[in-house]
């Protein structure tokens, strides 16, 4: 079993991962033991805090070891993948890949004999919304029928909230003036058509009045954030996705939680008064990342 899109997996999955996140959190010392000698490959193309620290230290609390790989600084980059990826999976028991194509991602576990874990592509995000449901779980002791407005740029992390909202009956709301191409996939575009719980919005501030929660991402990838060449298209994106900013403004009359999965681009999808705000569960939400990634390379071990 892998983790590549939230596509492979069931709700019984998702809810397992949401439940036992919980329960490591609140008793780490029972799995202190849980993955002695056991090994984590961390391949890395794309920068990354968040990711990295929760695996490794989660690794580490687990009883086991992670290994950073420079993607740019290994055999990764001069050899084909498939066959890279069959000698590392040899030595290790689990692959986290952060890459920039889900097609590399899938190449890895295809070829992979240990389970690989996206860690981000330019499609997917798993491992985020899996937090982000642990963490609305925390909040509202359920998933289901929790009213999620997510604002901002459809991207990868858009993506796999549809896929996940289709399985655990989150209610999501769109409120995206634009998809960002790369991240286009017909079979998400398809359950965003077809599923009862899953609208679109033009307004934020409307949206706004009735969600529990509104959650929004950087408008522009972290590889091209501080691209001179990528300076028109952001200012671009800048223009259109103002009227998405989280800001007092648009949550007045909103009583919702406040979430963004960092890194925070403040002025830019938020400003730094919604980030401090008493309804902001940003850091909550951060630090669920090492509670989550502990029991997700749990379940694909099957320590769960």
């Amino acid at each position: 079993m892998n983790l590549v899109s939230l596509k492979e997996w069931s709700r019984e999955d998702i809810e397992t991962v949401i439940d036992r996140a919980i329960y490591i959190k609140k008793h780490p010392e029972e799995f202190h033991d849980a993955l002695r000698v056991r090994s984590l490959a961390m391949l890395f193309q794309k920068t990354s805090t968040r990711t990295r620290v929760s695996f490794e230290v989660g690794m580490t609390q687990l009883g086991g070891h992670a290994l950073f790989i420079d993607w740019n600084k290994s055999n990764f980059t001069l050899s084909d993948i498939r066959d890279e990826v069959r000698y590392l999976s040899r030595n290790v028991d689990l692959i986290m890949a952060r890459l920039l194509k889900n097609s590399d991602v899938v190449t890895l576990a295809e070829n992979s004999s240990v389970p690989v874990i996206n860690g981000c592509c330019e499609k997917y995000h798993p491992c985020q919304i899996l937090t982000d449901l642990v963490t609305l779980k925390e909040i509202f002791g359920r998933v289901d029928g929790v009213n999620l407005v997510y604002t901002g740029i459809h991207n990868n992390v858009c993506n796999s909230f549809i896929l996940a909202a289709s399985k655990v009956g989150l209610n999501l709301t769109l409120v995206c003036p634009e998809i960002h191409e790369p991240c286009v996939d017909q079979e998400v575009m398809d359950i965003l058509e077809s599923s009862p719980n899953i609208t679109q919005a033009k307004s934020l501030k409307e949206a706004a009045k009735s969600a529990d929660v509104v959650y929004t991402d950087s408008w522009v990838d972290m590889e091209y954030f501080l691209d001179p060449a990528f300076e028109k298209e952001k200012q671009r994106r800048v223009e259109l996705m103002m009227p998405c900013q989280i800001n007092k403004e648009n949550l007045a009359g909103s009583n919702a939680y406040i979430m963004h999965d960092m890194p925070i681009h403040e002025g830019y999808e938020i400003t730094r008064d919604m980030i401090e705000s008493e309804k902001s569960v940003i850091f909550q939400q951060s630090e669920n990342r090492l509670h989550s990634q502990k029991a997700i390379i749990l379940k694909l071990l099957n320590k769960l």
